[in-house]
């Protein structure tokens, strides 16, 4: 078996990930992710039904917040994966890690409020012990584990912690979320190729909406996909007083995705311009099975 570098990902005997995944090389995939499960009861009852009756295939779990020990069971079976988190964004709602490292906490006791403040004073090795039991606890919960993604992008922004990333992928066999190539590329530490020589898979391709509105998005990026595996990801949240009450700031978008991914519209969208929806599980047990 002939294996190369293809754009980032794996090329194998002349076949791209959409063969290899049992598709046509001009087919298009799409992954369509829901961030932030498990950060709100109204966030599990918003990606509940944006996957069993919208178009959604996927969810993203973080497990330090309050919700993620109901979100667990509420979604026995479907595509989980650990949305390994290190930063705590909500003036009034905070939380803290899994483990005790002393780098991995801001002045009050909390995970820091944004992605540069984590940057600044997180231990790689800390927080890879921290992402480690994060997808333990996942596990030891039953979630059948389909991927890691990192929330704020923290474990994917620093060489150390990306490598870290890359180890934790590896050791529990599992694919990963990728930036865009012109991320990775500005980044400047290979992310594409080193997750690649690991034998990681990942989306080839990835379409991040937030801050703007998802659904409009949807509709301007859809019939421009390329042909490949791609992700979209979104953030959906029942409206009220729980959503407004954490997220005194982009409570709007969350609301907005939660009707945007179970609208009648979207699905006509994918099937008319004959997007194909998967989830990370494939990715996942084509990379268990190389």
């Amino acid at each position: 078996m002939s294996t190369r570098i293809f754009e980032g990902t794996t090329k194998v005997d002349g076949q791209g990930l959409a063969e290899r995944l049992g598709y046509g090389p001009q087919d298009r995939l799409l992954i369509i992710n829901c961030d932030d499960l498990g950060s709100s009861h109204s966030a599990n009852l918003a990606t509940l039904r944006a996957m069993t009756e919208g178009v959604a295939t996927s969810a993203t779990l973080m497990l330090p917040c309050a919700w993620a020990r109901e979100a667990a069971r509420m979604f026995q079976g479907l595509a989980v994966g650990v949305h390994l988190t290190l930063t705590s964004e909500y003036r009034g709602y905070r939380w803290r890690g899994l483990t005790g490292g002393a780098s991995l906490y801001d002045d009050e006791g909390f995970l820091p409020a944004t992605t540069e403040a984590a940057l600044q004073r997180v231990d790689a090795g800390e927080a890879q012990a921290e992402c480690r039991a994060q997808i333990e606890t996942a596990l030891g919960w039953g979630v059948d584990v389909t991927h890691l993604d990192a929330h704020m992008y923290v474990m994917q922004s620093r060489s150390d912690l990306f490598e870290a990333y890359v180890d934790l992928a590896r050791e529990f066999r599992l694919p990963v979320r990728m930036a865009s190539r012109e991320t990775t590329a500005s980044q400047g530490f290979g992310a594409r190729e080193r997750a690649g020589g690991r034998g990681l898979l990942f989306n080839e391709h990835i379409v991040a909406p937030w801050p703007r509105v998802t659904r409009e998005v949807f509709f301007a990026e859809i019939p421009l996909l390329p042909t490949g595996v791609s992700e979209i990801f979104a953030h959906p949240v029942l409206d009220g007083q729980e959503l407004r009450a954490y997220d005194t700031e982009n409570a709007d978008i969350r609301a907005q995705d939660a009707i945007c991914l179970t609208d009648p519209a979207l699905r006509d969208l994918l099937d008319r311009h004959s997007i194909k929806r998967i989830s990370f599980r494939q990715l996942r047990d084509l990379q268990r099975a190389g």
